[in-house]
């Protein structure tokens, strides 16, 4: 059984504003380190459950958050950016199952840090009609594969969102979200604890959740914070102006769509 994991920041455990989840945070080694158990923690769990093979994927920002000395020997980790499949690199129709560790709500929930891949740039994304969040994006990617998302772990929203996308994916939830900047928070051992167990017993039982495939063509509609970062998602060749602040690209297959995707996001960021 070879077994995929991305993992983000926002949604670790007592991860609850920007102090933790950048290099100039005043909390951002504590949050690296608890980032780093997290995911330590799903890859025992993987291999207590008979995994062969676990790759980790370093998901959040630079993609370079992660201690390495300290990730689990058995696990091979992906680090750095950019990767052409970004929160996703490294995944393939060889992967049995792929966990989401970390991860958060999209923009506009009340989740922990809400929002979908750079808050700055994208407001709201929708495939073939379904808003989706990170977890969507990411679980398409997957799903283009073969490959089912089998759990998740972050804050109530984010669970909330998986379960609507996904239907009976396992979600460990390590805090509740207060407001966007606050949560009440399990103790850090005991969501270490909780991802561990869960991630054996999902993986040791047949997974209930199946690969999410949307239907082909694959449409990506991006609505941008202002009309000129829509103007220049534009220059991307096959892009459709839907309104001012909303574009839209259309790929023959989820990859195709999922790299018109980034692409425009790239050409918006100012």
């Amino acid at each position: 059984m070879k077994v995929f994991i991305s993992v983000d920041i926002e949604g670790i455990c007592c991860i609850v504003n920007q102090d933790s989840t950048g290099p100039q945070g005043k909390s951002y080694d504590q949050g690296r380190r608890q980032m780093t158990a997290e995911v330590n923690a799903a890859v025992e769990g993987a291999l207590a459950a008979g995994a062969t093979e676990v790759v980790v994927n370093d998901s959040h920002g630079g993609m370079n958050n992660l201690f390495p000395q300290e990730i689990h020997r058995d696990a091979q980790v992906i680090l750095g950016t950019p990767k052409p499949f970004m929160m996703m690199e490294g995944i393939s129709a060889d992967f049995d199952a792929a966990l989401f560790i970390g991860y958060h709500a999209r923009m506009y929930s009340p989740g922990i840090l809400s929002h979908t891949i750079s808050g700055g740039v994208v407001s709201n994304v929708w495939i073939n009609g379904t808003l989706c969040g990170e977890t969507g994006i990411n679980a398409g990617l997957a799903g283009h594969f073969g490959v089912p998302v089998v759990l998740v772990s972050g804050d109530d929203c984010l669970a909330g969102e998986a379960k609507e996308l996904l239907g009976p994916v396992e979600a460990v939830i390590v805090k509740h979200a207060i407001t966007r900047y606050s949560a009440r928070n399990l103790h850090p051992e005991k969501a270490v604890e909780l991802i561990r167990y869960r991630t054996e017993q999902v993986l040791k039982e047949k997974p209930a959740t199946k690969p999410l495939v949307f239907d082909t063509p694959v449409t990506m509609r991006l609505e941008f914070a202002n009309a000129g970062m829509a103007d220049a998602a534009c220059f991307l060749p096959g892009s459709l102006r839907v309104d001012g602040r909303t574009v839209e690209f259309t790929g023959s297959d989820y990859l195709t769509a999922f790299q018109g995707l980034r692409t425009m996001i790239s050409l918006a960021r100012p």
